[in-house]
This record gives structure tokens, sequence and C-alpha cells, in this order.
């Protein structure tokens, strides 16, 4: 799945008492099961066959390695991957090189060197999914902490000499992202540069003599507004027009000073282009069909290389600035690019990964064209370039518009006929399923037989500023679940597909999705597995984290309008539970600060007070998704469980 766009992505409850935990699950008839991890409880769910994991486990065993950037002084590479319960950092010596860990956490980490010097590496890390990052200092696997060690704190940009470090922070009152800056070497130098009022800000570079900050107020993913800020007296103006309504997805500045971006203004895709910060003019310099998702720009600013989003598959460019000359790169397949890093000697680092590859780190040289592979994650001992490529379907919705997803269907040969399928559906709403490396789900196709389908509804990125703003506030938000409705309805009239027997999941956004076609789409269903999820616009909007209340009020409505509340309410799947008659399984995460525990509860309760049938699996050190693997192994094998009896009668 792709992630919304580069700006939005700036932006981004206690552990249960011991009587909550779940004893033991008794033993299945067929043999002994899967003990539950600690920090699991596992409500009203049949125990985990011990033997189904053993045929599981090459699928659980693989991994993806990150880019994270390079480090400048020896031209090695730092990765992110995993070797045991969570993502570390890793630096890998030379292509093919062995990936040494150098932090040992136990929680998740990210993290880059400094541009330029490489003296150090900024690390950030929350605890227990809350999202309340603290920044820190990696050395000798050790971190050093750099910020409050209470608020939330969001790295945003290097100076291009990696002297300063940008950074947003709610330490002043626990709800606005206010703006620092700091030399991470000297904890002593941090200080506030713009006091900000909401939870969108960031600081998206320096200029190159580090007098001004470029700076951007997210507002929803159609609209983000830029200032400049100079970093002396605080002062700030305006880059881009406030008043207007313009999606900016990035931004990079070059060695002399001018503003790259990427843009929507004047397109319903964004382009990418240069920004006068006077004027605030845009002037585009691709002309691509599609999204240009992410770029870089050489140390001379003499070489530009972005991603286009073509239909959920990324294509690499390369520009020559001073001719303009775009050089496409041909080398790679369809799938899913990241992370794109220029070194200072010219050489393009990048993630990269497809149906058929696990995500690796790679390199181009752009004088060359010549691509090399830096890692290659190993796959539980699985032949990857066994998997299947989906295909898109695409269908017209109430309303005429055409809207479409990806289709993989197992092996014919292998699993003749009809064939199950599980409908997933991305979160976000901003976000897309693409055609990417899809991991252990590889087990339905390839293993048990069950089609999978990844649905882009209205509301979805990558097709479009018009096509991202159809679900815009309650009085639409419904015509997302006629778009499912109607993909449904093309999929299940696949010859390949059984339409008696149709699962749908999905997480966050794709949650509410999931409970809404629990309730208006049951007849198309069997059953539902829900992640994360909003049971109720009211209490989720009331409820989510103060920093994103104002940003999701954009997405879904104003709770405290009385008709928007009134709307809200009427279309919360938690107002029509008792329509809900199939199976659902909920998957919840007790620290998540976006789509808080209580949502789940409260839906689970009233399923089950109706006399329905409500699997319920809660993580206490988990928070918006599952990030360990011990939990996340489990919640899969449990979700095997769940289908394996309502798609194939076992």
């Amino acid at each position: 799945m792709r992630h919304p766009r580069l700006l939005a992505l700036l932006l981004a409850s206690a552990s249960l008492p011991a009587s909550a935990q779940q004893q033991a699950a008794p033993a299945p008839a067929d043999g002994p099961a899967v003990p539950i991890p600690a920090a699991l409880t596992a409500e009203q769910m049949p125990p985990v066959p011990l033997a189904m994991a053993e045929r599981v486990r090459p699928y659980l065993e693989a991994r993806g390695a990150g880019f994270a950037g390079w480090d400048p002084n020896t031209r090695a590479v730092l990765i992110s991957t995993r070797f045991a319960n969570v993502n570390q950092l890793h630096r890998v010596e030379m292509p093919m090189g062995a990936r040494t860990q150098i932090s040992f956490e136990a929680e998740p980490v990210r993290g880059s060197f400094a541009p330029t010097k490489g003296d150090i590496i900024l690390v950030s890390k929350d605890r227990g999914g809350d999202e309340y990052f603290q920044l820190h200092t990696l050395k000798d696997g050790r971190l050093s902490l750099l910020t409050d060690g209470k608020s939330r704190n969001q790295m945003n940009a290097w100076s291009r000499d990696g002297e300063l470090i940008g950074f947003s922070s709610t330490r002043r009152n626990g709800v606005d992202s206010d703006l620092y800056v700091m030399n991470p070497r000297d904890p002593a130098s941090v200080r506030m540069v713009h006091e900000s009022k909401g939870g969108g800000w960031a600081i998206t570079g320096f200029s190159p003599d580090k007098t001004t900050a470029y700076v951007a107020d997210y507002r929803s993913v159609q609209d983000v507004d830029l200032y400049r800020v100079d970093l002396a007296t605080g002062a700030m103006v305006p880059t881009s027009d406030p008043k207007a309504q313009i999606a900016f997805g990035g931004m990079e500045i070059s060695p002399d000073g001018t503003l790259w971006v990427t843009s929507d203004e004047g397109s319903d895709f964004q382009r990418l282009g240069r920004l006068d910060p006077l004027t605030g003019k845009f002037t585009p310099v691709t002309r691509e069909t599609w999204d240009v998702d992410g770029f870089d720009i050489s140390d001379d600013g003499k070489t530009i290389v972005y991603e286009v989003n073509e239909a959920g598959s990324d294509r690499m460019r390369i520009l020559d600035v001073a001719s303009g000359t775009v050089t496409p790169v041909d080398a790679l397949p369809a799938g899913q690019i990241g992370g794109l890093d220029i070194a200072p000697w010219g050489e393009i680092g990048f993630s990269f990964s497809s149906a058929k590859s696990a995500a690796d780190v790679w390199s181009l040289d752009p004088k060359t064209m010549q691509i090399t592979r830096w890692t290659q994650s190993e796959t539980g001992g699985l032949d990857p370039a066994s998997n299947v490529e989906p295909r898109i379907v695409t269908t017209k919705s109430f309303d005429g518009l055409e809207v479409s997803g990806l289709l993989y269907l197992p092996d014919p040969s292998k699993f003749p006929g009809k064939r199950p399928l599980i409908v997933s559906v991305h979160g976000g709403p901003e976000g897309q399923s693409t055609a990417g490396f899809i991991g252990r789900n590889n087990y339905y196709l390839n293993e048990l037989g069950i089609g999978i389908f990844y649905p882009n509804v209205r509301g979805s990125t990558g097709y479009g500023k018009t096509f991202v703003s159809l679900d815009n506030g309650p009085f639409k938000r419904e015509d997302s679940v006629k778009d499912m409705a109607a993909l449904m309805d093309a999929v299940r009239a696949d010859p390949a597909v059984d339409p008696a027997k149709v699962g749908l999941t999905g997480g966050s956004y794709g949650g509410y999705m999931c409970y809404a076609a629990a309730v208006q789409l049951k007849d198309k269903l069997t059953a539902t597995q829900c992640t994360v999820a909003i049971s109720n616009f009211v209490s989720f909007l009331e409820n989510t984290n103060p920093y994103r209340q104002d940003l999701r009020r954009v997405e879904y409505g104003d709770e405290r309008v009385p008709e928007q509340r009134a709307k809200l309410a009427e279309i919360s799947p938690l107002t029509r539970v008792s329509e809900i008659t199939k199976p659902m399984f909920v998957v919840t995460g007790a620290n998540d600060p976006r789509v808080p525990k209580s949502e789940a509860d409260q839906m689970v309760a009233a399923i089950r007070k109706n006399g329905g049938e409500a699997w319920h699996l809660v993580a206490a050190d988990e928070g918006h998704g599952f990030a360990k693997k011990a939990n996340s192994d489990y919640a899969f094998l449990a979700q095997l469980v769940f289908w394996k009896k309502h798609l194939l009668g076992e």
C-alpha cells in the first residue's frame, strides 16, 4: 500500500492489568496450540493450531530492507530491516555486503546520517506504538535523548550541511505542533522558531545560508500552505497563497536556493517544478499524466531524480536541470520505489519492491544508468518469483465514476474452479493500494487458493485531486461504500471467483469501511475482519489524539457542528450495529493514538449484546497497527483460522 504524500508523512492507553490478560487458550482438537504472546489478549477466539503455524512459518519469515540514507564519509548505506522482533538500523558497507546491526531497541526505530558531515545518526523512537516520538542520537549501540521524553516530536528536515535539524513538537501544550531547530550535537541549542496553531506544521527545508527555514502547514491532502520563517527573528511570510486550496507533496532546496516542489496547482495531478519564494508562482517542469510522488536533488543542483505513480506502479525519471531533458529508468520492473537520495558523489539510493520481490535497497549510477543491488532480503526460503501478479479491475460506480482495484487470483492449475476471495481495503482514506510485495498474504494465494482484491475507492490518492476529494465530509462519506459495493460486484462476477465465499478486511479508515460493509453489504459477504477501526465518527473525533482532531475534521466533518454531528452519527456503523449478522474479527492496539481502543470495545460489546459472533484480539504494547513480529505473527495466524472457517469451511 502507498502511504499519503510526503508532507502528510511528516505529520503521521496504558497496558492492560494482569487480571485482564487472556489465559492460555485450550488446545485445539487436532493437537497443541500456539502460545498467546504475553502482550496479547484473545477474547472469545479459538486457539491457533501449532500444526498450522508450522505450515505457515516460511511465509512469516520474509523480511524487507528500506533505504535510510548514505554515509557520506564511507559510502556505506544505512538501512532499516528486522532480524529479531522489530525493525532496527543496520549498515551495509558494500553492495551485497553484511547487514551490520547498529541499533538494538525493543521498539522500532528510524533514523538518518547528518548530511555532508555524516558524524552523527539521528534516531526517532516511540513507546508501544503511542506515536509520542522522541529524538535521539545513536552511538555505540546506545541512544542519547535530545527531546523532553514526554511530548510528540517529529523529525522534519536537515540543513544541507548537516548542522541543523528542524522538528515539530507538542511540548508547549500537548496539542499544537510548534517548530524548533537544533544542532543535535548540542541539545541545549534547541529553540522554538514558530509557535503554531494546529497539528500539521513541519519544517520542509533550510536556505543554503541557514538564515531561513521553509515551513508547511498541512491542512489536508488537498490543502498545504507554505511559508518561510526568519530563523533570527521568527518573522514568517507566506510562500504560497494561504487562501488557495493547493497541495504541495514535497520540497527540496537546491544549492543556489531554488525551491523545487511537487504541486497540483493548475493540474489534477502533482507535477514537479520551481516555486518563486517571493511571488508564490509555481512553474511546472514535468509533464507527467500521473502524480510525481517523490524526488531528490544532487548536491551540485544539476540532477533531479523523481518517481511517477502510474496507476499504482512507480517509474523513475532522471531530470537534467540545465537542459530539461528527462531520461526514463527502464531497467526496473513495475513496483514500488521509495527513499530516493542522491549521494554527494552522484549515486542514487532507493528502496524497491514488487509482487515478485521483497523490499530491498538498490542504487543507480545516473551517468551509466547501471543499477546495483545492495541487499537481498530473505523470503523464508520461498521463491518470490512464484508469486502471482495482480491485474487491474475497473468498473463504474453508482454515479458513473470509474473506480478500480488490484485483483490477485491463485494459480488455476493448482486451484481450479471458482475460488474464495478476501477484499482488503486500505486506510487513510488518503492512501492507495499498489502493486508491491504482499509478503505473508501470499500464503492465501499460494497455499489456500484464496484470492485477494485491493480496491481503490474515491478518496484514494494517486488518481488526482478531484478523485481524492469526492468523499470529503459526512454527506459524501458513504459514496465510498457504494464504490466498494460496485467493485465487489465486479470481482464477484469474475468467473474465477466464488461469489458465495467473499470476506472483507481493512484497517484504520479501511476498518471503518469494514464495519460499514458488515452493515450495508452483508448480503455480499460471509464475514469481516476489522483492524484499528472507526466505529463511531463522533466518538472517534472526540477521542483521537488532540493534535489530529482538526486535521481529521477536514476529512470527515466537524462533530461540534450540530448538522454535521447528526450526519456523522447516522453514518456510523455503531448506529446500525443491530444489522450486523455475519461473524466479525476485531484487532486492536491498546496504545493507538489515532483510533482509540474504545472504538473497538464499543463495537465488540454491541455485537455480542445482540448475540453476534465477535472475536477480539488486543495488544497491550501496540498502537495503530502491530509493529512487533511476535504480535503480528499471532494476529496473522488467528486471521487464517478465521478465514479458513468462514471461507473454506474448515
